[in-house]
Formats: C-alpha cells, structure tokens, sequence
C-alpha cells in the first residue's frame, strides 16, 4: 500500500542535528534534539564556527540562534541566545543565510523585500529587489555578495561592504545574471563562488562564470546551458564544489548533468512520493544531500566521479605536467573506476 504525503506535514516542534560519523550505521545513528517552544522553525542555518544554529520561526516571525555546547565530539546542550526583532510582517520568508566571515545574516521574504542585518540583530540594510517576487536568496561561499532571484528573469548580486576595521560601509548593486526568458526558481554556488548556476521556468539550467571584477565593468558569462524535464513543481538545482556536476531535483526525480558538456548523465526517478524540498553536495562533491517526505537520502554522486575521470584524463596528455602528477591523476582514475565498478557490478 502507497500512501501520499500530502503537505503540510506533521510539524513536531523540533530541530535533529545527525552526526555524520554515524551514517553508515543504519542501526545506531545518534542524533541531537533541539525543542522549539510554541512555534516551529523552517529555514535552518549553521554559524560559521558550528557553535549555533539560527533559525527563522514561523509565527513568531523572528530569527532565533540557538548556542549549542560540545563535549568530546558531541553535542550536550543548548540554550536561546538571541532572538532578532520580528521581520517580514505578513509575508513567507523564503531564505535565510549567514556569510562564512560571520558578519552579517540575510534573509528575505517571498515579496520583494531583503534584509541584511549583524550578528546581534541589527538592521544594517533593507533592500527592495524588484523582482516582483522573491524566489531564492543566498550568500556566496567567499561572504561577500548576496544574490537574489525571482519573479524577473535575472539573478541579481549586491556587494556587501565593510570596512578594514570590520564596520559596515554599505551594501551596493555590482552584476546581474542574465539570459533566461522567465523567472529564475533556484541557483547554486561552486565551493570557491566563481561559478553560479541557474534554473529557470523557461526549462532551462545555464552555467555562469562570475569570477569577476566587476568594478572594472567585467560580465559574468554564460558557460553552458542545458534543457531539463519541467514540471508543475519548481524546481530546486546544486553545483558541486568544482562545477563539474549539475544535479536538479523537479518533482520526485532528480536529474545529474555534467558541468563539462551540459548533457544529461543519468535520472534517479521516484526518489520521494512527494516533491524535493532541499538539495546540496556535501563539501567534496562526492555526496548528494536529498531532504522530503521527511526524511533525508545520501546518493553517491557518480556522475562526479564519471567527470573526474575525464577531467584527469585530459590533464594527462598535457606534457608539460609533472611525473609525480601523472601518477596522482593515474591513482585517482583508477579510484574513480574501481569505485563506479563496485556500485553498478
């Protein structure tokens, strides 16, 4: 018997962080609990350090952080530390993220509004998009800009400034991701953000290099686009940490592209009954996180490994390469290939 889930879901009122050193035992996985009192949390963030998670609460319309204490690999308790002034009166929030320096936290809600505050709470600035309507919003890896799609066809990035001192100076426009004829749903970053990638309404995905200077009037440029399958269900998209893979998650199937060529790898179908709520590689690209129907599956990403071999083979017929590269790059080819070999024989 199937039976479907059917939204909105059970809401318990609780946060579970999962070690990740427990989950390759099915039987044992040990997990943390926070309780959230009188309300429930749906957009989680670490902190920089892993010392606190802030979470944005849903009738409280609020962030709360969350101090969390560790002992010998563990967590043992926890304790509110601050919770921010109520923000987004009457609209969803759609993101919330926190810069990898720690200084300043975004969030933004399913209208046109976007606010970047500091650590403690503060206001430092309230951005109108104009995008009619807000669809994702995220920091780059390296802390310095926030992007921003939705409703128009662009993704648009702001530079967040402070000064040497670490003092907020101002948030200023610095480029737009351009190219798409509808709404963008989603976009992802490589490890270093110097790539960004998009999906749209329009059923295509484009790979961007925004590795730029922009004050010198530098562009992004578009790398590669792909078509993929659309759906009635926004999609979500992840970009491995070396932009090698494309991985989009439309409906209950999830669909991996190579970030070399654009063409389409390989489909996991049916992964959820439901539709995908969340999606990301883990910091290696070696991993795909999956989150719905409650639950959360790890997927090998073989399709990295696939572009890894290429990708290693072709620095092996540049002769100006060293001999202790050649037998680097001949040992991961053939890790990469007894690995593939384990999971399909």
């Amino acid at each position: 018997m199937t039976i479907k889930v059917k939204w909105p879901l059970k809401i318990d009122r609780t946060i579970l962080i999962w070690y990740m050193r427990d989950l390759n035992n099915a039987k044992d996985r040990k997990t943390f609990r926070i309780n959230v009192e009188y309300d429930h949390v749906y957009k989680l963030v670490w902190s920089p350090d892993s010392k606190a998670i802030l979470g944005f609460k849903a009738t409280d319309n609020s962030i709360e952080v969350y101090r969390l204490e560790r002992k010998d690999g563990s967590f043992t308790s926890y304790g509110r530390s601050i919770t921010f002034p109520r923000a987004h009166e009457n609209d969803d929030v759609i993101s919330l993220d926190i810069a990898c320096n720690g200084r300043f936290i975004m969030s933004a809600s399913n209208k046109t509004e976007l606010i970047i505050w500091d650590i403690r709470g503060n206001v430092l600035e309230q951005l109108n998009t104009f995008t009619m309507s807000n669809y994702c919003a995220k920091i780059t890896p390296c802390g310095r800009f926030v992007g921003v799609s939705g409703y128009a066809p662009d993704v648009k990035f702001w530079e967040v400034k402070f000064g040497k001192t670490g003092n907020y100076e101002k948030t200023v426009k610095a480029f737009d991701l351009v190219g798409h004829n509808a709404g963008v749903w989603d976009f992802a970053f490589d490890q270093d953000a110097s790539h960004c990638v998009t999906v749209c309404k329009d059923g295509y995905w484009r790979l961007f290099d925004i590795n730029i200077d922009y004050a010198r009037g530098e562009s992004p440029r578009c790398l590669l686009t792909g078509e993929y399958e659309s759906k009635a269900v926004s999609p979500l998209i992840a970009l491995s940490n070396s932009a090698h893979v494309i991985a989009i998650a439309c409906g209950s199937n999830i669909h991996f592209f190579s970030g070399l060529d654009g063409k389409l790898d390989m489909t996991i179908e049916n992964v959820f009954v439901d539709h995908t709520m969340s999606i990301a590689f883990d910091s290696l690209g070696l991993q795909l996180y999956v989150a719905g129907d409650r639950q959360v599956r790890v997927f090998h990403n073989i399709t990295g490994y696939i572009v890894g071999i290429k990708v290693a083979n072709e620095k092996l017929k540049d002769k100006k390469t060293t001999a202790a590269t050649q037998e680097r790059l001949k040992k991961q080819i053939k890790e990469y290939e007894s690995f593939i070999a384990q999971i399909y024989f």
